[in-house]
């Protein structure tokens, strides 16, 4: 008996790593996130333990692992050379956002509401920060043939300031506004000051 193609089973381990996820967040809204372990994470996904483990190295990481850091860089460096780093990082951010926010909502608003309200999470997501902002800088740098400078990190920062703001006022509001557009207005803020 052959193994399957490699495509099959890429879709099987997403379909795994999705449930695995799904089932964590669900479980985190019924029992809280300090009250659920792995091992009931685990049942609930028809997985053991160990399967749990070669999906995601700790309980965080399963709120914390997403496949928005990879798009984001993608629609960063596709954006024009002659488009200024604002304006491209603008284009990108609200452009990925949109693509994630349309088929995923839901999952977000619950993954964002931990992180902003579990203050183990809240912790981890600081640093988590800090490994965005440096691929947005080295994103922007690409884009254009240039070279990371402070000016360049500087508007990662305050860009990534724009978006953690318009994510916990999505939050605050029980994702009622459209978070999207709650983005472009922090792009709108960065944009006015620039002027």
């Amino acid at each position: 008996m052959s193994s399957p193609a490699p495509g099959l089973r890429e879709q099987r381990k997403a379909r795994t790593r999705k449930a695995i996820q799904e089932h964590a967040l669900r479980l985190f809204l019924a029992n809280g996130y300090d009250a659920t372990t792995v091992e009931q994470i685990a049942a609930a996904a028809e997985v053991s333990p160990m399967t749990f483990f070669r999906y995601f190295p700790s309980k965080e990481a399963v709120v914390e692992n997403d496949e928005y850091d990879p798009l984001l860089i993608d629609f960063i460096r596709a954006q024009p050379a002659d488009l200024g780093p604002l304006a491209a990082l603008r284009e990108a951010v609200v452009r990925g956002m949109r693509a994630v926010y349309d088929t995923d909502k839901d999952a977000l608003l619950v993954r964002t509401r931990l992180i902003l309200t579990t203050p183990a999470l809240r912790g981890r997501q600081w640093r988590n920060g800090d490994s965005t902002q440096a691929l947005f800088v080295e994103a922007l740098a690409a884009r254009t043939g240039g070279e990371v400078t402070f000016e360049l990190r500087v508007l990662a920062a305050a860009a990534l300031g724009a978006l953690t703001t318009a994510l916990s006022t999505w939050v605050d509001g029980d994702g009622a506004d459209d978070l999207p557009t709650l983005m472009e207005r922090g792009f709108d803020a960065l944009a006015r000051m620039d002027s």
